[in-house]
């Protein structure tokens, strides 16, 4: 009986965050981080399972009992335990010949970034668990976390795509994106997970004028991919920010803790945590350094 290993990238929404779910044409990145799953067969109906961070250290170890149709763990209590069987049921559902044998697994998985990040600790899960069920991994998110389904895009991805949800179909296609001034684009992390779903509901309960918003943003989305220097670049950051903003009753991030900075900030996925991209001159590690931000990450160092 031999291994199987499953690898799927990180994400990042680089524009058309919150309106992508209402049909917006989006920019987004694979990133080189990503997570792997190891499954080796064993012998006995059961899933060891452990979970091992960016510094190789356990973060996760539970025991799962395959018992017909139904997985169980003694764990009940554990918020991961559960949702990691909410995962494989749902897995069972859409593929009922899924963990249906005498047999288990020994199950490692293993993060290329810290969890706090906000890559895609739960959409790498979902697309290796989906090659490994061999089912649709889309299918499974809609099953399980729901989303617009961009992070399970990139999962699959080796290069920049733009993702658009038009008539309950999801339109994923290659980008040519790839900045002359790519030298000058920086990630920086908040220090802060956000939560996903609590920014989309947000979104959901503030938005206004969502329609006219998607135009612009498609319009904003082409012209970020298309721009040919640094400045314009900056520019289109600023309406995004600045019609997202508006769209949900929010503050972009600058206006919170960066008034002083010379450069362009955008917020980049739900607003308030994980990573911002920023756009300088001057390499701005010094600057972000001094406001205790000290994730400060090249462009070329994270996205493929």
């Amino acid at each position: 009986m031999k291994n199987n290993t499953f690898y799927s990238h990180g994400k990042l929404l680089l524009s058309a965050e919150y309106v992508v779910l209402d049909g917006a044409l989006a920019l987004a990145i694979p990133t080189k981080y990503g997570q792997s799953l190891i499954v080796e067969p064993i012998d006995k109906p059961v899933l060891h399972w452990k979970s091992f961070d960016e510094t190789k250290n356990i973060w996760f170890d539970t025991t799962f009992d395959l018992k017909g149709n139904t997985i169980e763990c003694h764990d009940l209590n554990n918020a991961i335990s559960n949702r990691l069987i909410e995962i494989l049921q749902a897995s069972k559902a859409l593929n009922p010949e899924f963990l249906n044998s005498d047999q288990g697994y020994k199950i490692e998985t293993h993060l290329e970034f810290p969890k706090n990040w906000g890559l895609g600790t739960s959409s790498t899960l979902i697309t290796n668990i989906a090659k490994w069920a061999n089912i649709d991994p889309f299918q499974l998110l809609e099953k399980t976390f729901g989303g617009s389904g961009y992070d399970i895009a990139c999962a699959q991805h080796n290069q920049a795509i733009t993702y658009k949800i038009a008539e309950h179909k999801k339109v994923v296609e290659h980008s040519n994106f790839n900045p002359i001034f790519k030298e000058q684009l920086y990630f920086v992390h908040l220090n802060k997970k956000q939560n996903s779903r609590d920014g989309i509901k947000h979104y959901h309960e503030n938005k206004k004028n969502a329609a006219s918003a998607i135009n612009a943003i498609n319009k904003l989305t082409l012209e970020m991919i298309n721009c040919q220097t640094l400045d314009h670049f900056q520019d289109l950051m600023v309406s995004h920010e600045n019609l997202i903003a508006k769209l949900t009753k929010q503050t972009p991030v600058k206006d919170i803790y960066f008034k002083d900075f010379d450069g362009a900030i955008k917020s980049l996925g739900a607003w308030g945590g994980d990573f911002v991209l920023v756009a300088s001159k001057q390499n701005p590690t010094t600057y972000f350094n001094s406001k205790g931000f000290n994730t400060v990450i090249p462009y070329g160092k994270m996205a493929l």
